[in-house]
């Protein structure tokens, strides 16, 4: 058995995205998110091994700091559990950034280039190489691509009338994505999530349309969101298929 979605970008850049999806249970709604957070595995520095550190910072601070830095990740050419080669070398006086950081393969840099490492001083050095892993968001958090992932029911607004003349217009408000009378589409923000501002001296009917959720993603900049969309949804296929097999043996 089979199941088909209906998909409508609402507004999309390469790192977020809004989008309307037909014909989802809040169960299945909720796998979706869940295997964007957890399933979609990214390139995170791991092990490091540090050939000088005379900065003020211990070697598991700024350890720590370098796995918190989102790597651009080519999920084609890496299995889970493989590694790539990232090193820097940066002399004090001088800022020791992301960007700094050099890798064994051109596919994999830095997202971001201006994330700050450590401050070095005159006469200080940083120096390490370290072993970038790819790994699952459900191994460690550092390993979550997706940083920002949510739904919500899409809220169909009719109007149904005048407000009464002495009836006090008290605030109505929504948040994501609403569907008009005509079937538009309209983001809550652009009329400040308050209804009463789309429909003033207007009474609305809000309901939510059944099947019919929003998703807002953001991504770290390891993966594109069309990318971590189509991982998820792919992870969440591999596992029915493995339920299917585990239960037909």
């Amino acid at each position: 058995m089979s199941a088909e979605f209906d998909v409508e970008f609402i507004e999309r850049d390469d790192r977020s995205a809004r989008f309307l999806v037909h014909g989802l249970t809040p169960a299945f709604a909720n796998g979706i998110r869940r295997a964007m957070i957890a399933d979609v595995p990214t390139l995170s520095i791991d092990t490091v091994r540090f050939i000088e550190n005379s900065s003020v910072m211990f070697d598991e601070m700024i350890a720590l700091r370098l796995g918190l830095i989102p790597l651009t990740t080519p999920l084609a050419d890496y299995e889970i559990g493989e590694t790539v080669t990232v090193a820097l070398d940066v002399e004090g006086p001088a800022t020791a950034y992301s960007g700094d950081i050099t890798t064994s393969d051109g596919l994999v840099e830095p997202a971001d280039k201006n994330i700050p490492i450590i401050k070095l001083n005159q006469g200080q050095r940083l120096e390490f190489e370290a072993d970038a892993v790819l790994d699952r968001g459900k191994e460690h958090a550092k390993h979550q691509g997706g940083v920002s992932v949510g739904y919500r029911h899409l809220q169909r607004v009719e109007v149904i009338g005048d407000r009464g003349e002495f009836d006090e217009e008290e605030p109505h408000i929504l948040r994501g994505v609403i569907e008009t009378e005509d079937g538009e589409l309209v983001a809550t923000d652009e009329f400040d999530n308050d209804l009463t501002n789309r429909y003033p001296g207007k009474e609305v009917s809000v309901t939510d349309v059944p099947g019919a959720f929003v998703f807002h993603v953001e991504t770290d900049g390891s993966l594109s969101v069309e990318e971590l969309v189509d991982r998820a949804a792919e992870s969440i296929g591999d596992r029915a298929a493995e339920l299917k097999d585990a239960v037909s043996v």
